[in-house]
């Protein structure tokens, strides 16, 4: 009994003196199938967890700050580890953009306080999706090359009523296992640099395939083949059917996560 005892209590013990870490990366999502480890295809997570297991010296799992899909990018990015190795956080930084794909970059390490979690503790994300306006050999895999003309103002009158609603059921893939489809719109618009059409937003969370969704259907409104009054009854409607279809994964990047100031160590 007191045996038991004694290896639940040193159990517990390790436990508390594991420190956990953030660490903030980007990645290219071309030759990757998406952020989440899954049976036989390469994946970023996979690849992170590989490299740091093999400089830590110990099976290192890490948890991300949320899935992106297929093709996706991210040019910032979080996600968090725990450890009880003594290391050099700048340290690990070379080390790991000396192992990881070119793809994958890592910016920052810092330990957080116990319990600072990747993807529950953010309170805000911001997306980017990026249209090229002419033929471009260097965008071709970052950018959704479309070169039919836009109505900007009219894509812009449309994506200001976003930040009016809260239900997006109308851009939520459908089979998701989404418990709610209520978010909280801060930014959503476009803007022109150049050849490029950028449409940005953030919110509080997103919906499995909402950014892609949006900008598709906010592609119709800028097109003509649905009115301003039209799109918001694709809202009202929430239903998925109804929306635009969503646009190439490769024009979508994850560029902003917060968190609250409190969690570093």
């Amino acid at each position: 009994m007191n045996g038991k005892f004694n290896q639940k209590l040193t159990t517990k013990n390790y436990i508390c003196l594991m420190s956990r870490y953030f660490v903030k990366l980007a990645y290219d999502g071309t030759p990757f199938h998406g952020w989440q480890i899954q049976p036989n295809a390469n994946t970023v997570q996979q690849e992170i967890q590989k490299a740091l297991s093999t400089i830590l010296g110990t099976k290192t799992e890490v948890v991300g700050c949320g899935r992106t899909d297929t093709g996706v990018h991210a040019s910032a990015y979080f996600l968090h580890f725990d450890s009880d190795n003594d290391f050099e956080e700048d340290k690990l930084i070379s080390q790991l953009n000396g192992l990881l794909p070119v793809e994958i970059g890592i910016c920052e390490v810092y330990k957080v306080t116990q319990g600072s979690h990747a993807r529950f503790d953010a309170t805000l994300r911001s997306y980017e999706y990026r249209i090229v306006r002419v033929k471009s050999p260097f965008e071709v895999k970052r950018a959704y090359q479309f070169r039919l003309l836009l109505d900007v103002n009219a894509m812009n009158l449309a994506a200001k009523y976003l930040l009016n609603i809260t239900d997006f059921a109308s851009f939520c893939k459908l089979g998701s296992d989404a418990k709610t489809t209520i978010c909280k719109v801060t930014q959503a618009q476009w803007e022109q640099k150049n050849e490029l059409l950028i449409f940005k937003i953030s919110a509080d969370r997103f919906l499995r395939n909402m950014v892609r969704a949006i900008v598709g259907t906010l592609m119709d409104v800028g097109l003509g083949k649905i009115s301003f009054e039209a799109f918001k009854s694709i809202i009202e409607t929430g239903n998925r059917s109804d929306a635009g279809t969503s646009v190439p994964a490769h024009g979508l990047y994850l560029t902003h996560v917060e968190y609250p100031k409190n969690r570093v160590a």
